[in-house]
């Protein structure tokens, strides 16, 4: 359902590869009526290969990503608010991501090393291997200072997760 509000808000579910961002993303946007957009469906194609190949990207590849993402939100929150999966490790992603035109929160899903690679292991329909997790988390930057990030614990049952969303 679109909305006329130009108070919309752009959700953006954040975390190391496995945390859940796209089960949450999906559960949120259908309780909200927001539209979900998968952020990997915006990698180019030759992120999309380096890391198939388990070679984790460096900040010249994520910016094509991150300003794609900004570009597809501000394009689609004069319509709706926006559910979108993104990793956002690093503080100055999460600050480029900050510049989009209009109200944003992040949604840090968390997790420990062992329920994400248990979790990477079961899954087999992504492109991002399982040795990719240590770079992942070796990568992430604290979220505590930042005012507009709600954490999550991944342990907790999903609708729990949606609650306090």
């Amino acid at each position: 359902m679109a909305s006329s509000d130009t108070n919309n808000t752009v959700y953006i579910l954040m975390g190391v590869c496995g945390s859940g961002k796209s089960t949450l993303g999906s559960a949120l946007s259908q309780r909200i009526q927001a539209t979900f957009i998968e952020g990997d469906d915006l990698h180019p194609p030759e992120n999309i290969a380096k890391m198939s190949n388990s070679i984790p990207l460096d900040d010249a590849d994520r910016l094509p990503w991150l300003l794609e993402i900004t570009r597809r939100c501000n394009a689609e929150l004069e319509h709706n608010s926006i559910v979108i999966t993104c990793s956002a490790l690093k503080k100055s992603y999460r600050d480029l991501l900050r510049k989009i035109q209009g109200p944003v929160k992040f949604v840090h899903l968390q997790g420990n090393r062992e329920t994400i690679m248990q979790r990477m292991i079961e899954r087999s329909d992504h492109f991002m291997p399982k040795t990719l997790v240590t770079s992942q988390f070796d990568t992430l930057e604290p979220t505590l200072d930042e005012a507009d990030v709600i954490p999550i614990d991944i342990a907790i049952p999903l609708e729990q997760q949606l609650n306090k969303i």
